[in-house]
């Protein structure tokens, strides 16, 4: 969220195993072994107060005594938290767990979460946390190793193995082997950030739906024909997504998704993606939109406030954006605005899946959502492993997951025999546009759905239950017609290496992010690309380069 590119998509917007059992006669200190066969001790007897003898995947954690949990908990500006929500009080009912959290705002939540933790003062529980966002707290010691704790979390396990995520797993692992962050786990796989279109503009005016951005380029010229008055395609997360999700199309990575900067050069080694051809070619090609007015350029510069599309959506509603970044909830705002001003059913919205290019109709590599980090300080905790089991109930038993998209069974919502389920009538979920009018809003009155917690881990059916049936379409279209790219891969760095490589990539980082906006916006011009990679050149890139690519050939001799 700092910078015109940042990295990571936290908080874009509210929308964007096997069964472990504490038998008594083992109640004596068990060893929490990771894959690489590293272990930290737990002294069971000392440490499982509250902690349930026969905790299995799929079924409901209960603490056996009461305890509470610190949590660290970000403040959207639409939907402030109350301590009156349903959402803590069944959660204590259930588990006898009651929830303390400290809370950050979501305007600079990344650095406040940041400071806590380098101050010692972070809560327990540390959510909304994206892959990658770990690193720079592991070598202090600050946060726990998770891995070495897993074998007490059997629903984690369980679907780990059942949606095949394991391979996925291991490349979370540090320099040491092991990881420190737990992921969102999702059963399915696409990106939550795409194109979201007026599809009857494109039908009517532009001759159906594009499949590669060249086609959406010519899509473009002739709504702009149309519409002269349009600059028909938005972003509004400050270039961040639409630059992420393009980005694969030309060999490239870029915008939420640029990551370290490093990508794989098809031969198993690492190469700086900001200085690639293919990132050259997507920055000309959006410069050439820009050229030809078919680019809304405020809204690759116009900060994101965490609502998500912002002035985008009105521009939607006014007929000058026709196409923009956005997840199923931004479609869904689109459509209330359009509700407003072209009117109910004279327009149709559709998240379509991110245009192909030249280097094929790929997408994002298959990915985890946000998960959780531990302050490393509750290792020591008498309640440990009760707070483990808490946590791998939250996070990945099916039910809970259900509860806190949809609250209550029979109260909020019901569900049939063929598990579809359906809010009440006197319920709403404005978030995804159910039941708009119904006197009671289950996020904003009660705290389900709340994005804290909700967006974390979902299986299939739980994603399609509060999308709309474009939504599933959206699914079946990427899954049916993207291939997602594979992963890089792993290169993680030791305590040295991660200090010399965030010395290194920031200023790496801040030239690739001034001259991508320049390129684009036409403030610099094309031919001075090698005079830009010059200054990567003159700001440490190669030694960058080459202290990955060490990592890289490091890890794999250790793990091959």
């Amino acid at each position: 969220m700092s910078g015109v590119f940042g990295r990571s998509p936290i908080g874009a917007t509210r929308r964007g195993v096997i069964g472990f059992s504490l038998a008594a006669s083992s109640m004596a200190a068990l060893a929490a072994c990771s894959d690489d066969g590293g272990s930290d001790e737990i002294d069971v007897e000392a440490q499982s107060k509250g902690a349930m003898e026969n905790f299995a995947a799929d079924t409901q954690f209960t603490a056996t005594e009461p305890f509470n949990l610190s949590v660290l908990w970000t403040d959207w500006p639409d939907l402030p938290i109350t301590d009156k929500w349903e959402f803590f009080k069944e959660i204590e009912k259930r588990t006898k767990v009651t929830i303390d959290v400290t809370n950050i705002p979501f305007s600079d939540a990344t650095e406040k979460r940041s400071l806590l933790i380098s101050a010692g003062d972070a809560p327990t529980v540390i959510p909304l946390v994206y892959t990658g966002e770990e690193n720079s707290f592991v070598s202090s010691g600050a946060i726990l190793p998770m891995s070495d704790y897993v074998e007490h979390m059997p629903n984690f396990q369980k679907y780990v193995e059942e949606w095949d995520l394991a391979d996925m797993i291991d490349n979370l692992k540090q320099a040491d082997g092991k990881y420190y962050m737990l992921p969102g786990l999702q059963e399915v796989s696409v990106p939550v950030f795409t194109l979201v279109i007026r599809k009857d503009v494109f039908e009517t005016v532009a001759g159906g739906i594009p499949q590669t951005w060249d086609e959406m380029r010519e899509a473009l010229v002739k709504i702009k024909a149309e519409y002269p008055d349009s600059k028909p395609l938005a972003d509004g997360f400050e270039g961040a997504s639409m630059l992420n999700y393009a980005a694969h199309a030309f060999g490239a990575q870029a915008g939420w998704g640029f990551g370290s900067g490093m990508i794989d050069d098809g031969s198993g080694n690492l190469v700086y993606t900001a200085a690639t051809e293919g990132y050259k070619q997507m920055v000309e090609f959006f410069r050439g939109l820009v050229e030809d007015g078919l680019l809304d350029t405020d809204s690759m510069t116009a900060a994101n406030d965490g609502t998500g599309g912002g002035s985008v959506t009105e521009k939607v509603a006014a007929n000058l954006v026709f196409a923009a970044s956005g997840s199923a909830g931004t479609a869904i705002e689109f459509a209330t605005a359009l509700n407003e001003t072209v009117g109910e059913g004279n327009y149709e919205i559709l998240q379509i899946a991110p245009p192909g290019g030249p280097a094929g109709q790929i997408c994002e590599p298959r990915n985890f959502w946000n998960g959780f980090m531990l302050n490393a300080e509750i290792a020591d905790s008498e309640n440990f492993v009760a707070i483990l089991q808490f946590l791998d109930w939250l996070y990945y038993n099916q039910e809970a997951r259900e509860l806190l998209r949809w609250g209550v069974l029979d109260q909020t919502y019901t569900k049939d025999a063929s598990g579809k389920i359906t809010l009440k009538p006197e319920f709403r979920l404005d978030a995804y546009g159910i039941n708009p009018g119904a006197p009671t809003d289950i996020q904003k009155d009660l705290g389900w759905s709340n994005a804290v917690f909700a967006d974390s881990t979902e299986s299939r059916a739980l994603k399609e239950s509060y999308n709309s049936p474009t939504f599933v379409e959206y699914i079946d279209s990427v899954l049916s017609t993207r291939t997602p790219r594979d992963p890089n891969p792993p290169a993680p760095l030791d305590e040295m290496e991660l200090e010399q490589a965030s010395l290194q990539a920031t200023p790496l980082k801040d030239t690739v992010d001034t001259a991508t906006l320049q390129f684009i916006l036409g403030d610099r011009d094309i031919a001075e690309w090698d005079a830009y990679v010059g200054e990567l050149e003159a700001a440490g890139l190669q030694t960058y380069v080459d202290l990955i690519n060490t990592a890289r050939q490091r890890f794999e001799e250790e793990n091959s």
